[in-house]
């Protein structure tokens, strides 16, 4: 939200898209449907989204449909904001009941090297911000961002791609 502030773009996070449209939580999406189900729920939210003059905090696991990420990388750039696992563990301390789509009895050290390896092959650009807070994150994104002259999308969490679409204005 601070970069589409600075941007002056609107901000659209995807989970809470998701949630208003299924008029429930993420968590009990999971629980009553199962993580394939907030996947494919994610992958939709995604395929809907105009996504130009917009900041888009998508959910951790949109890199795993490529249609999705093809769609949010057709006009765009994708940014990865990497943290370590052991940023992860100290921010995610919630992470039975998050509503992270994840297989049943997984750790977050294997999901966090499963999804690695997509996030890593979807990112235009890089932000290591295991040390950094949100306002430094920002500002190195928009540092990165500045040479192409672009406007942005950018996830919330630590782990999730942001997605940088250009702007039609």
């Amino acid at each position: 939200m601070i970069l589409a502030k600075r941007l002056a773009l609107d901000y659209l996070d995807t989970d809470i898209l998701i949630q208003k449209t299924a008029k429930r939580t993420l968590q009990k999406i999971v629980d009553l449907e199962g993580h394939m189900v907030l996947r494919i729920l994610e992958e939709q939210a995604l395929l809907s989204i105009d996504c130009r003059n917009h900041v888009i905090a998508t959910g951790g696991s949109a890199v795993y449909s490529e249609p999705a990420m093809r769609h949010l990388k057709q006009g765009g750039i994708i940014i990865f904001l990497h943290a370590d696992l052991a940023a992860l563990q100290k921010r995610v301390w919630n992470y039975e009941t998050r509503g992270i789509a994840k297989r049943p009895g997984q750790s977050l050290q294997e999901l966090f090297a499963e999804r690695m390896a997509l996030y890593e092959k979807y990112a235009d650009i890089t932000v290591h911000g295991s040390h950094l807070n949100h306002d430094q994150v920002c500002e190195a994104i928009f540092e990165e961002l500045q040479p192409l002259s672009l406007p942005i999308i950018v996830p919330k969490g630590s782990q999730s791609p942001a997605l940088k679409c250009r702007s039609n204005r």
